[in-house]
């Protein structure tokens, strides 16, 4: 089979800048012909919905596509009604959308022809072109960051001025970035805070997309936080109409993956069982960031990951492959984003890191930080500091132990000595016994 490309037509304090026109919303449907999707692909997917869903009304119908039922749906059961596909079995209501339909055996036939093609029967999918255009226009490129909003996001680490440096002109770039250093010193939970810093206001996003009657399916409920549309925000919407319910308005996605990724995670994955696609990581991260954590501990070699990445890092395209071989193109408006505690010589070469900007590295703390986290600690959890107890614990479990400064080792040292105390039926407190007793539990000789 020819490989055919098809191409698509044209929180509190101050915030980043942003683009000054307005954001972009669902424009209103009106017609079958607002859907971009012919008749057949409507009445196909109407179909399988009063297969499954049995005796529906009208407007049931429509809830269950995501379509006005006036001007649309109304058109479709009408249709389906002519060829003898439905029938009307009565009235819960007043006016035609209160009719109760129900399917007929020659519909049964039609279901069981559209379900040997696809088994989706979700709310309707919007277009290609439809998605690309809604991509582009929401896109979050080139904000500008400042010192004051990064402290805003940042607040309640422990960061150098250095580091600080270093992540603003970073974020500003909107190019991948790459973070290594120890573990436990906070770079997962440096990269999402930043990413819910910059990621701004919400956007629309599809249940799915069509292509040449295939569907993608891109909204799921663990990658995205849906959000209920704004008072107001139908304002710009004539009255009578509402915006095009196949989508829904979201919080810009953080998608975080750790050693689970694939090479087959990066395109569409296809169910041979219910013939239809689920979109991949990078697609469904449009519009937000994506983080790939624990990079290098992935089933897939970090050069041919990097590999994956080249053409969608530089030219904002990226390029995804149906089950026929035919490729479509979509926008890659990703802010990437690489996290390893691993050394970057034992990944890739020089070559390819120079694809990558901006690297950052997420060192230990010195004595000084960590004392003031240590502090932060102890009094978001009611332990009462002191300075006396702390130098113990760095004396006799760091120095002595040549013991590498961690992060992230106040708050479970800390939580040690909590679950110590309660089971003790004693308050906590920055002892001796009890900082001996909470280390030796979570520090573990790797020799013996």
């Amino acid at each position: 089979m020819t490989d055919r490309l098809v191409r698509p037509i044209s929180r509190s304090g101050p915030l980043p800048s942003r683009p000054t026109t307005g954001p972009w919303a669902p424009p209103p449907i009106r017609s079958i012909a607002d859907t971009g999707l012919n008749i057949g692909l409507l009445s196909d997917l109407a179909i399988k919905i009063m297969y499954f869903g049995g005796y529906l009304l009208g407007t049931q119908v429509a809830e269950q596509m995501n379509l006005p039922y006036t001007g649309v749906v109304d058109q479709v059961l009408e249709g389906l009604k002519r060829e003898k596909m439905v029938e009307v079995r009565g009235a819960g209501g007043v006016g035609a959308g209160a009719f109760e339909y129900t399917i007929t055996l020659k519909g049964v036939e039609k279901a069981h022809e559209a379900l040997a093609r696809s088994q989706y029967a979700g709310p309707c999918p919007v277009t290609l072109d439809q998605y690309v255009n809604a991509v582009k226009a929401q896109t979050t490129a080139r904000m500008t960051v400042h010192r004051e909003h990064l402290e805003r996001a940042l607040q309640g680490l422990t960061i150098s001025e250095e580091m600080f440096g270093r992540i603003g002109p970073a974020v500003n770039s909107g190019k991948a970035i790459f973070m290594y250093g120890p573990p436990g010193n906070g770079k997962t939970t440096i990269a999402r805070a930043v990413g819910n810093m910059i990621l701004g206001s919400p956007m629309w996003i599809p249940h799915a997309v069509d292509v040449d009657g295939q569907t993608i399916r891109v909204y799921d409920n663990i990658n995205h936080e849906a959000l209920p549309e704004e008072e107001g925000a139908q304002r710009s919407v004539p009255t009578g109409e509402r915006r095009d319910p196949r989508w829904i308005r979201i919080r810009r996605p953080v998608i975080m993956v750790g050693g689970e990724l694939n090479m087959a995670g990066l395109d569409l994955v296809y169910d041979p069982t219910n013939k239809y696609y689920e979109a991949p990581y990078q697609m469904k991260a449009n519009g937000g960031m994506f983080l790939i954590d624990d990079f290098g501990r992935q089933q897939v070699r970090p050069r041919d990951l990097l590999n994956r990445w080249i053409v969608p890092l530089e030219s904002r395209i990226d390029f995804l492959t149906l089950s026929t071989g035919r490729k479509i193109e979509i926008p890659f408006n990703v802010l990437i984003v690489f996290s390893t505690n691993m050394p970057p010589a034992d990944l890739v070469d020089e070559a390819f890191l120079r694809r990558i900007p901006h690297k950052i590295e997420v060192g230990d703390p010195t004595y000084e930080q960590y004392r003031v986290i240590f502090k932060k600690v102890c009094e978001s959890k009611r332990v009462p500091y002191d300075d006396k107890g702390l130098a113990y614990l760095l004396q006799e479990w760091y120095l002595k132990s040549n013991r590498n400064l961690r992060s992230v080792h106040p708050r479970d040292i800390v939580e040690q000595l909590l679950d110590i105390s309660r089971y003790l039926n004693q308050p906590p407190a920055l002892t001796k016994e009890l900082l001996d007793r909470a280390a030796s539990a979570y520090f573990v000789d790797l020799e013996y």
